[in-house]
């Protein structure tokens, strides 16, 4: 079983959250910011994965501890479920339509974190959800998952519809990423290492 569990507690935000690679449950999700809340069901449900995640953050200053603590804490969850990477595809690229919206995301669960954020949202919110957290989101999970992770937004008019395209996109190349590979042996790379 991949799962892992993490805590964090600083003056601005304490979180606990679980994740289930192998045999994932609904995800249960209450950050206090409806539209992310509703992102992050959307990605374990799209990457087939388990998210248990409880998050008390600072949101009289703003949303931004939440959500960059949030993505610091599901990288740390999802190094820890994949353990050493043996068996796992490594890479994933995924292409999502949302209406009028196309978003590409493709990565590479390589331990050499490194974001490419093509995207042009609009500036303001989609409800209680300022659009710039989308990439201070990724660069966290990027970086405390060790992905290098890659995000264009093709088309779009619609906020809400542009992240969501981008956010299911998200979990459906992690799915297939962090999927296992019967034809690898140990880890795919010629290093014998991801990282």
């Amino acid at each position: 079983m991949r799962t892992a569990a993490v805590e964090r507690r600083t003056a601005e935000t304490k979180i606990c959250l679980s994740v289930q690679l192998d045999e994932p449950k609904t995800s249960l999700v209450q950050t206090g910011l409806g539209f992310f809340d509703h992102m992050l069901v959307l990605l374990g449900r799209h990457g087939f994965f388990g998210l248990q995640l409880e998050v008390q953050g600072d949101l009289e200053v703003d949303g931004h501890h939440t959500v960059e603590d949030t993505g610091i804490c599901l990288g740390q969850a999802l190094q820890q479920a994949l353990g050493d990477k043996a068996g796992i595809a490594r890479y994933g690229t995924a292409f999502v339509p949302m209406d009028e919206a196309l978003a590409m995301v493709s990565l590479d669960i390589s331990g050499r974190p490194y974001l490419v954020f093509e995207a042009q949202l609009p500036f303001g919110k989609v409800g209680d959800f300022d659009l710039e957290l989308v990439e201070e989101f990724l660069r966290a999970l990027s970086v405390h998952a060790g992905l290098t992770l890659h995000v264009r937004l093709l088309s779009g008019k619609n906020a809400h519809h542009m992240v969501e395209a981008i956010f299911k996109a998200l979990g459906r190349a992690l799915a297939e990423a962090m999927a296992k590979d019967s034809r690898v042996r140990g880890v795919l790379s010629t290093k014998g290492t991801l990282d």
